[in-house]
């Protein structure tokens, strides 16, 4: 067992002090470093042994993997490569392969030893950035930044990370002089930028270190499974059980920006329909006229706090979309502050025209998998109604649209299923040892059993993956969009604190990942996900996300399918409903500057380079703003914004109508 050791602080302490208007760092000679604490070796001996037994794939912690939990650590330490050097990497790869042994007997030392360099070079980085911003750029040269320095090789020398450093504060300070500022003014938004940097790195400690250590071992398992210290315990169960007032929205941070993870259903960012996932906030203002404060490089819970208020209240955020080119100037949004509402399933009707005899459809929106069945409140409940609804109206088909949906209650995914088939097996789980269940629908009754079409997209996961799989399997409705995320997987959490007795929110907590989901076929929705019958692109198609983004996500597979009814209601009609669409969407305007968006998004997501020079740079901005503005007017004509809703509206007419036939 590690003696505990006291800890040091590695960074030269810095302090701020005011001269005048603008903020410098002022640095003491104390030097301090961060040591594993004495609990910290049976923490890491406990995981290794843990997820070696319960982990789904329950992998051996053996060189191999310790050669991917050596570059996953690099990567979340500095994953734009502009603190490291290369002789720093070069240094730590005697590691690579010793990291299994290391972690097994709970020897820390070099994991932390990495760490402390890190934080050392992050301090050489800040005092070239206060001494640099006291030099005013020259922004007529003509040269270029490159944003995303992921994939590049790491800086050889200082001089060249001073490089580096030198253009990516030139690329900040003239995206804040385009938008108006001053050189005084942007040398204090800068400077008062990167003290939040050093007040966030001097706030870690040696328990946000081991954290940090421990899920780059627990993320080659699969992106899903975390440590949490027992201070992230403590506020992962605070933000599950508080009230949710304010936007409705899940953060977190990625390097010195605020990410957008999820928009939680019902809430006002996502009913807004303002702000996507994957967005960066970089500024939050208060009321329709307040200030907005630069926020990039502060601690997530102050940005949280800025955020959350009053209902009724107005907050403003300023965005980089994550559909945006390098060179995009940020959005602005306004939202009105409110409570969740937990029921967000919304209905509406459309009429489509098919040789001159008009059809209905209901339309049924689910942007969450939600159930409170105390008070006799779920999905389905819910569903069930709105179906009975469509039914005494003589409605000719239903949309279930679980665009956007996340999942949530498995349960209710199976209830929903079983709306629309008579009964049967729903979905598959197989857990880590081996074992397999069924999830069936039980209830012989049916509410629907009309022509049904489910829309899905690149964000549908979960929950909502199998409810669509189930009834594309069962051949009971067509599916309509894009391919789903492709999350299969089931998460646990276990307390670390049970394997020591006496200890009680010492050791902190693993969510971990315990089981797969399959289809009735027998098919993994695990990164696959669902490929719809029918594919009809959206906005998001442009944009890198889903399980199979991640390098370490589960991979596909199959286990023996179980017996169900082909209810044989889509395929015969397959090919005539996919000919239909071609010949419509050839002279489709709506399909074609759908089209042209997604390809001018790509476009933007695959730029990796920004102008330094200020005219070459308002060109960008105008072409960029120009281009933003036809997209706007282009949705104005997409059928209010909403292409491939009522193209499915048309789909679903070709199919009720080829059945009738």
């Amino acid at each position: 067992m590690l003696r505990k050791i006291k800890i040091l602080i590695l960074l030269s302490i810095i302090s701020v002090t005011v001269y005048g208007s603008s903020l410098v760092p002022v640095q003491t000679d104390s030097i301090i470093q961060l040591y594993p604490d004495a609990h910290h070796a049976k923490s890491a001996m406990a995981i290794v042994s843990f997820l070696s037994h319960n982990h789904y794939e329950r992998k051996t912690l053996d060189d191999s993997l310790s050669s991917k939990i050596f570059d996953n650590y690099i990567e979340n330490l500095d994953p734009n490569r502009l603190y490291f050097l290369d002789s720093d990497i070069k240094g730590f790869n005697m590691y690579r392969y010793k990291f299994d042994d290391l972690i097994i007997r709970g020897n820390l030392l070099p994991a932390y030893q990495m760490f402390n360099t890190y934080l050392v070079r992050f301090n050489e980085r800040m005092d070239f950035v206060f001494e640099r911003m006291n030099h005013e750029f020259d922004f007529n040269i003509d040269e270029s930044f490159t944003p995303d320095r992921s994939e590049l090789a790491w800086a050889k020398s200082v001089s060249e990370l001073d490089e580096i450093w030198r253009k990516r504060l030139k690329n900040e300070s003239l995206g804040l002089i385009l938008a108006g500022k001053k050189w005084d003014a942007v040398v204090e938004t800068l400077k008062k930028r990167y003290n939040n940097y050093i007040k966030r790195m001097h706030q870690l400690n040696s328990e946000d270190a081991f954290q940090q250590i421990m899920n780059s071992y627990t993320e080659v398992y699969d992106p899903h499974t975390n440590y949490l210290s027992p201070k992230a315990s403590e506020d992962f169960m605070i933000q599950m059980s508080s009230s949710l007032e304010g936007i409705g929205a899940v953060l977190s941070m990625e390097e010195e920006y605020t990410k957008v993870v999820e928009l939680v259903a019902g809430g006002p960012a996502e009913r807004s329909k303002l702000i996507n996932p994957n967005d960066k906030i970089i500024g939050v203002g208060q009321d329709i006229d307040g200030e907005i404060v630069d926020v990039i490089g502060w601690r997530l819970d102050d940005i949280v706090r800025k955020i959350r208020g009053p209902k009724g209240t107005t907050v403003r955020l300023e965005l980089i979309r994550t559909d945006a080119a390098p060179s995009s100037p940020p959005d602005t949004i306004a939202l009105v502050r409110d409570v969740v509402i937990i029921n967000v399933i919304k209905s509406d009707t459309l009429k489509v025209n098919h040789n001159g005899k008009t059809k209905t459809i209901g339309v049924i929106e689910i942007p969450k998998f939600y159930a409170n069945y105390a008070n006799h409140n779920s999905t389905t409940i819910y569903v069930d109604s709105l179906l009975q609804g469509f039914k005494k109206m003589n409605a000719d088909g239903i949309i279930i649209d679980v665009r956007g949906n996340g999942g949530g209650y498995l349960s209710e995914a199976i209830n929903l299923t079983g709306l629309f088939i008579e009964d049967g097996p729903v979905v598959q789980v197989r857990e880590s040892n081996g074992r397999k269940s069924v999830e069936s629908d039980r209830d012989h009754r049916v509410s629907f059993a009309g022509p049904l079409a489910v829309l899905v997209d690149r964000i549908s996961a979960s929950a909502s993956e199998i409810f669509a799989a189930a009834i594309q399997d069962y051949d009971r409705g067509i599916i309509i969009g894009t391919q789903t995320f492709g999350k299969g997987t089931v998460q646990r959490i276990f307390d670390l604190d049970q394997l020591f007795s006496r200890s009680k929110n010492q050791y902190g907590q693993i969510k971990y990942t315990m089981a797969k989901f399959y289809r009735v076929t027998g098919s993994s929705t695990q990164h696959m996900g669902v490929i719809p019958d029918i594919i009809l692109p959206s906005r998001y198609t442009a944009i890198d996300i889903g399980e199979r983004t991640s390098p370490y996500a589960l991979e596909w597979d199959k286990i023996s399918g179980v017996d169900f009814t082909d209810y044989n209601m889509v395929h015969p009609y397959l090919a005539d409903i996919q000919n239909r669409l071609k010949q419509r969407l050839v002279n489709d305007q709506n399909y074609s500057d759908l089209v042209t968006e997604i390809d001018e998004l790509e476009v933007m997501q695959n730029k990796n380079h920004v102008s330094l020079n200020e005219e070459n740079r308002e060109k960008e901005y105008e072409k960029t703003e120009q281009l933003r503005k036809q997209r706007e007017e282009r949705r104005k004509t997409l059928d209010n914004g909403d292409f491939v809703l009522t193209e499915a509206a048309e789909i679903l007419g070709d199919l009720i109508e080829l059945e009738g036939k």
